[in-house]
């Protein structure tokens, strides 16, 4: 029955007293009733009130039931082909599951498994990313990034690297996807697999996904390799300014890393000594033809077309690590802590994960705890049972972007007119009847991507862009992963590593003999002529790449005589090395921060390594507060005595970082580019701090207002004036109760339906915002774009301290939870934590894993 259908009313009853139907009193029924009953608008708005309330009834027990449809078992017994054996799989309160199989690959398919219970819309999303493909989930609004990922060719080329990859790897990567498969085929339909599908059924009915294959897995290396690419922007970032301004002028806005200054992870000298190459582009490109500003502006689309999957790129993005010797913790063993910025998401990008092969031996040779991808066999970041390492980007220069002469189907070289590469790619299109033809032409450099989203092309005469970057060349790097997990000291590491072809990465180590040290792996080429900060001409045959750096030349130190290492994106070594890493390390701040920490400290322990990642001091804000001291303003006062931290309460912190971005924008936006512009990291850091000691540079000069000619105390006052204006409407007109973390947001957003438009949806996959301290550029690298103002762009994505004298002392956090599912009790259990620094345990010893588990599932054959 309709329960919105009007019932009838019932005859009156027989009067109790036996008479004519009056009441006692006399008064007749039908009276009394008229005299109570409501008015009709009334007796409506109830009605109406009580359709809703039943509606919204239904609604969330659909919702209800079509959320949890999804949630893995965790308990019990669940068959899984294919098993050599049992499997059991124990998880803790956070859903951190612990998995112990005989076998190498019983191990890699039950990772397969719980990585789709846990994950798969995620994968399977990454997957469609890695693929060019998100156009057949999404329609036409992600047809761009298609065409840039078809047009580099990620997918092609991870399936040519199946074919180089060692036979264990392989074998482990089959047997990951079998698990994967597994696990599909108990869920066939996709709303028992993740509530994203039953939101994308919406707009798309019918999808149902495909099996798991190795190359998905490869594939998402290239992910990771595009987001650790290095300088491409800011080469791209100098040939764009350098369209509006000189050379000499745009060399004020990348100073060289100095030396002096900053600390370099290595000091000493395991290569022999020599000079960096000369830069050279500088003077070659004094002025830029601002006819280039089209073919640069179509790379900066292409760039920005690209999800932020893991930072996508953006410069200032980076990571802190850093290891402590025994003669400096409290345990007489080593400590080693690490903590990679990328974007945030919903999930977080991490996946704790423990892999234990119930007896280690050669063909079980995994014991291994710590952070996974999903949808990658293995452990990226982490501990053994005798070893720890962590990560931090090397930021090598691996891309160069080639200007080439194009003359219809042929381009210039040395004179000659060459034949371009051309293949034709097939986008299917979720509501389109045809798929989307793109033809991808090449040079010998590499693919055009400047006009990848431009529909006329350079068909004719023209130039273009091609990009050559190291991880376009198939290379087995998926090899270092399970070499990684399994090295036993040393020299096995650094054999890993010398798998780890791309992204290069600076890798540090510690083991329980007592010794540490420190790795820089990677694929990184040797340039006959250029230092790859500029784009160059790919016409003339004189910027080719001659070879690349052997593994035995990079930066590497063992046991030094500090007693630690630290890591934070800064140089690797000092300018006596004899090869070009890059010019565009990111500066100092962090590394210096922690060394100084480090330093002052007597002996560490587990929680002094994890008060060093949250601290917030900002090491900019010593040289520039005296200036706006000396300048004044409104509530400018509040800086005197200020500490320098940026916790999320401070008033001082948030007044500073808005003049600070005010400064910027007033300073440089007036004559930059979009693709040019500041966004505040320690790169303007520097430049700024040289341009306050020359008060009367043309940058400080704002060519908008005409005649007037500004010098830097001018703009110091605007900028003070702009920034109190700001949080005076944002925040209130007293000062004193401005808060940090009231600017400084992090949104939780997912990477598909979060960013919907649709208020519903939102709620159901975001969460947040969270309140958080730090900044760009600090130790608590909360990083944020003075552009698009001070909301959190990338973070620390998780935090991890591994004690070396008992690993069952270790901690971890991680960004959001362990499960992908929203609504799921470790969707985001471990955000509030992380916001405030919180960690919690990093189990590894079978009988604490045990004691701890809430949760057991056995996998039979």
């Amino acid at each position: 029955m309709n329960l919105f259908q009007r019932r009838r009313r019932p005859a009156p009853a027989p009067d109790p007293a036996g008479g004519d139907g009056e009441r006692p009193t006399g008064e007749p029924v039908e009276k009394a009733a008229a005299r109570t009953r409501w008015p009709r608008p009334a007796r409506w708005a109830v009605r109406v009130v009580a359709a809703v309330l039943v509606l919204a009834l239904v609604l969330t027990l659909w919702v209800t039931w079509t959320v949890r449809r999804s949630f893995p078992s965790l308990d019990g017994e669940v068959r899984l082909p294919g098993l050599g054996a049992e499997v059991t799989v124990h998880r803790d309160r956070w859903g951190v599951p612990h998995i112990y199989a005989g076998s190498g690959e019983d191990l890699m398919r039950a990772q397969g498994y719980v990585h789709a219970q846990d994950r798969f819309w995620e994968m399977d999303l990454r997957r469609h990313i890695t693929a060019g493909r998100l156009s057949e989930l999404f329609g036409e609004t992600t047809l761009e990034t298609d065409k840039v990922v078809r047009t580099m060719g990620w997918r092609r080329v991870a399936e040519q690297e199946i074919a180089l990859l060692a036979p264990d790897t392989r074998r482990y990567l089959e047997a990951y996807a079998e698990g994967v498969n597994a696990w599909l085929r108990q869920h066939p339909e996709t709303s028992t697999q993740s509530l994203e599908y039953a939101v994308l059924g919406f707009q798309r009915s019918g999808y149902k996904p495909e099996p798991w294959t190795p190359a998905d897995s490869v594939a998402w290396l290239k992910a990771m390799a595009w987001d650790l690419r290095s300088n491409m922007e800011d080469e791209l970032g100098r040939a764009l300014a350098a369209t509006k301004v000189p050379a000499e002028r745009v060399a004020q806005l990348y100073p060289d890393y100095d030396h002096s200054r900053w600390p370099s992870i290595v000091t000493g000298g395991e290569v022999t000594d020599g000079e960096f190459r000369p830069a050279g582009e500088a003077a070659r490109a004094r002025v830029l033809s601002s006819a280039l500003q089209d073919v640069l502006g179509g790379v900066e689309r292409a760039v920005a077309a690209m999800p932020t999957m893991m930072g996508n790129g953006a410069p200032g993005i980076g990571s802190n690590s850093w290891v402590v010797a025994g003669s400096r913790t409290t345990t007489g063993r080593p400590l080693l802590a690490n903590d990679p910025h990328l974007a945030p998401g919903m999930p977080s990008i991490w996946y704790q994960a423990g892999l234990h092969c119930t007896r280690v031996s050669a063909s079980c040779p995994f014991d291994v705890t710590g952070f996974t991808f999903s949808g990658l066999p293995g452990v990226v970041i982490g501990h053994n049972g005798r070893i720890a390492w962590g990560f931090t980007n090397l930021g090598p220069d691996v891309t160069d972007l080639y200007l080439e002469k194009v003359n219809g189907a042929a381009y210039e070289y040395k004179g000659e007119q060459v034949p371009l590469q051309t293949r034709v790619e097939e986008i299917k299109v979720a509501g389109a009847s045809e798929p989307v033809r793109l033809t991808v032409r090449s040079t010998r450099h590499g693919p055009l991507i400047s006009d990848v989203l431009d529909d006329a092309k350079t068909a004719g005469r023209g130039m273009a862009v091609a990009l050559r970057w190291v991880a376009l060349e198939p290379r087995p790097t998926a090899d270092a992963i399970a070499a990684m997990n399994t090295a036993q000291n040393w020299e096995q590491f650094r054999a890993a590593a010398a798998k780890f072809d791309v992204p290069a990465q600076n890798l540090v180590y510690a083991d329980v003999d007592g010794n540490i040290g420190y790795q820089a792996p990677g694929r990184i080429p040797v340039r006959s002529k250029g230092d790859g900060t500029w784009p160059v001409p790919g016409w003339t045959g004189e910027y080719e790449w001659e070879g690349y750096i052997p593994f035995d030349e990079l930066p590497t130190v063992y046991n030094p005589r500090s007693g630690y290492i630290v890591t934070a994106n800064n140089s690797a070594i000092g300018p006596q090395y004899q090869h070009l890493l890059t010019k565009d390390w990111s500066y100092g701040y962090r590394a210096q921060r922690i060394d100084e920490l480090l330093r002052s400290a007597a002996r560490v322990d587990v929680a002094a390594m994890g008060r060093i990642q949250m601290d917030n001091r900002n090491g900019f804000a010593p040289v520039l507060v005296p200036h706006l001291l000396r300048v004044g303003g409104p509530d400018v006062s509040m800086l005197r005595g200020w500490d320098y931290q940026q916790g999320r309460d401070s008033a001082p912190a948030a007044y500073f970082n808005a003049i600070w971005r005010h400064l910027l924008l007033r300073a440089f936006n007036d004559e930059l580019p979009t693709g040019a512009r500041p966004d505040g990291n320690d790169r303007w850091f520097e430049a700024v701090r040289a341009l306050l000691e020359r008060p009367d540079d043309p940058w400080w000069d704002d060519v908008r207002t005409g005649s007037a000619k500004e010098t830097r105390d001018d703009i110091l006052r605007r900028a003070v004036a702009d920034a109190h204006a700001e949080l005076t409407e944002r925040l209130g007109s007293d000062a004193g109760e401005w808060k940090w973390g009231d600017l400084h947001t992090l949104e939780l957003t997912n990477s598909t339906f979060g960013t919907s438009g649709i208020a519903p949806i939102e709620w159901l996959f975001n969460r947040g915002p969270l309140n958080v301290s730090g900044g760009a550029s600090i130790v608590n690298a909360t990083g944020w774009n003075a552009q698009e103002g001070y909301e959190v762009t990338w973070v620390p994505s998780m935090r991890m301290v591994v004690d070396l004298a008992d690993m069952d002392r270790s901690r971890w956090i991680n960004l959001t939870g362990a499960s992908g599912h929203a609504f799921h009790d470790n969707y985001s259990d471990q955000s509030e934590l992380w916001a405030t620094g919180g960690t919690i345990p990093m189990r590894s010893r079978p009988e604490s894993v045990r004691r701890a588990a809430e949760h057991t599932l056995t996998l039979t054959p």
